[in-house]
């Protein structure tokens, strides 16, 4: 509703004369083919003709075929020819700084090159009477474990690690391995894979993910609730030593215990 009618693809005006927003999304999820795995099948199983109309009659393909092509003319094209004018300017803008600040501190463009986000390992209360803590352990992962389950079956050499407690060298003062954790750093996309790096400069895990209620980071960071997902240096020691038995590797390696 707060979307400026310019940007609002037709089908949305037309849907808004006779439903609310609510009853517009109501009508996607229960009419669309693509919300369910059954229905989109059963589509694309028709002949191809009968397929790809079936799929240009569905609203939620309307909506985003409009959206899309909406999206390219009036937001991306414009903004794509500003910023060419823009980057052809900064040359000249940051010459022109440069020689009447004589005495201020100029600092370079950090766009594509390395930098460092800070942050604290810590929880967050997403919702009332609702309370995330920042470690997770392999107990959870053994809690979780439903057998032959896409996302949660675990392999039987994992379980028995954790069912006779052959942790190694790899448990936290719990004496439980740690599997993942939070910290309030502001991680974007792309930086998987990233180093987490304690106080000490020692590597303790890698990020790989954020937190579903934080994922508005990029646009505002918000420090009760950003949350990025960190795996535990532990949990990967511990995977690499007891179940993989690439002890040779942890050989190679300058273990040290976290300080503190």
């Amino acid at each position: 509703d707060n979307v400026d009618e310019r940007y609002q693809p037709m089908t949305v005006k037309n849907a808004k004369a006779t439903n609310t927003i609510g009853e517009l999304t109501d009508n996607i999820f229960s009419n669309s083919v693509f919300v369910n795995k059954d229905k989109i099948m059963a589509v694309l199983s028709m002949p191809a003709a009968r397929a790809v109309e079936g799929i240009k009659n569905d609203f939620a393909h309307k909506l985003y075929k409009e959206w899309s092509t909406l999206y390219d003319e009036r937001v991306s094209a414009p903004y794509n020819a500003n910023k060419t004018k823009i980057d052809s300017l900064q040359r000249i803008y940051m010459k022109a700084q440069m020689e009447t600040f004589t005495s201020k501190r100029f600092f370079p463009d950090a766009n594509s090159t390395m930098r460092v986000a800070y942050g604290n390992v810590e929880g967050y209360e997403p919702r009332d009477a609702l309370v995330y803590k920042p470690i997770t352990y392999l107990d959870g992962i053994v809690e979780k474990y439903v057998p032959g389950d896409y996302e949660f079956d675990v392999n039987q050499k994992l379980l028995d690690l954790h069912e006779t407690k052959d942790y190694g060298q790899y448990t936290d003062k719990t004496g439980k391995v740690p599997v993942c954790f939070l910290g309030s750093n502001h991680t974007t996309g792309g930086n998987s894979g990233s180093p987490a790096i304690d106080a000490y400069g020692n590597l303790i895990g890698l990020n790989f993910d954020r937190v579903w209620e934080g994922t508005m980071s990029d646009i505002n960071y918000d420090v009760s609730i950003c949350r990025n997902i960190m795996v535990d240096a532990r949990y990967i020691l511990f995977i690499v030593d007891k179940y993989a038995g690439a002890t040779r590797l942890i050989d190679e390696m300058k273990l040290v215990r976290p300080k503190g």
